[in-house]
């Protein structure tokens, strides 16, 4: 029997198999690097291809399709450099010291990804991060992957801390740092129904709101981005931020609330704006702003 009869081919999705990856992402691979090409919906076996072990076979119901040396699960593009390698949440927890149950409904929370029919999927943050969204090849089930990089985000960073328990080093210097910052000089002396202590009267009558609405929301929680920029009220369900307006006739904060519009539409965020005249009619004009994301008040 010669040596080439003793070759074993096989396909890309026994390839991507081997490997543990998605058989997406070895295509991917395989067309950066030239060993395949795309023509007319079908994948073409170039000559760089066949150069490191491709062959074209046929299958009596499958037709023609591209098979490979084994011997390729070894080859360089196989093997990303350590900067490139990516991370699941699995992983994630591991560093974070969570449960790996938790990893994911908390990168919800923060807006980098969301919860699908099944599975997650990233979101325009998320992307923006870095993540890659990936599906299992047997189920189609979609989940994300991160760079090492997600591990030094400032926002994942804070929250973690926060959920343990441990104040972070800007929270110990925030009053220092903006000794004349609005959070600073309006203090958060107007009591809300569930307990919240809010800056105004306005505030306080949309925390009520929200609260008889049976809404869960959290007040001036920080947005999950590098900017340091809190919003007035974020819902979890919905991933939906509220801003009220209450001070447009100061240059400064006109200025601090485009600076704020800038953010949110940079990373898509869902935002609901309320203004004076919106505070009397609560009842008429938050379900319908919120109805548009969702969000269904009683």
């Amino acid at each position: 029997m010669s040596a080439t009869n003793k070759v074993k081919y096989i396909s890309t999705t026994v390839l991507s198999k081997e490997l543990k990856m998605n058989v997406k992402e070895i295509f991917e691979i395989l067309l950066k690097n030239g060993m395949i090409k795309r023509v007319d919906e079908n994948w073409i076996l170039t000559d760089k291809g066949k150069q490191i072990g491709g062959t074209v076979k046929k299958h009596p119901k499958a037709g023609e399709y591209i098979a490979w040396n084994e011997n390729i699960k070894e080859h360089s593009i196989f093997r990303p450099a350590n900067d490139d390698v990516l991370l699941n949440a699995t992983a994630l927890s591991k560093h974070f010291g969570v449960s790996k149950f938790k990893m994911n409904p908390i990168l919800s929370e923060l807006g980098f990804i969301q919860k699908g029919l099944k599975g997650w999927t990233i979101t325009k943050l998320g992307l923006s991060l870095g993540g890659k969204q990936l599906e299992y090849d047997k189920t189609g089930v979609p989940y994300v992957n991160w760079p090492k990089s997600i591990l030094k985000n400032k926002r994942l960073v804070e929250t973690m801390k926060e959920l343990q328990g441990n104040e972070t080093e800007e929270e110990k210097a925030s009053n220092q740092d903006n000794p004349l910052g609005f959070r600073e000089k309006f203090e958060a002396k107007h009591r809300t129904a569930d307990g919240h202590y809010v800056r105004s009267r306005a505030e306080m009558l949309i925390d009520n709101w929200l609260y008889m609405s049976e809404i869960v929301h959290a007040y001036e929680r920080k947005l999950p981005v590098e900017e340091d920029i809190y919003t007035d009220f974020y819902l979890p369900v919905g991933k939906v931020y509220i801003e009220y307006w209450g001070l447009e006739d100061d240059p400064k904060y006109a200025a601090r609330k485009q600076e704020k519009l800038n953010i949110y539409e940079k990373y898509g965020f869902n935002l609901i704006e309320l203004h004076d005249t919106d505070i009397q009619n609560l009842d008429d004009i938050l379900p319908k702003k919120l109805l548009k994301f969702g969000i269904t008040a009683y």
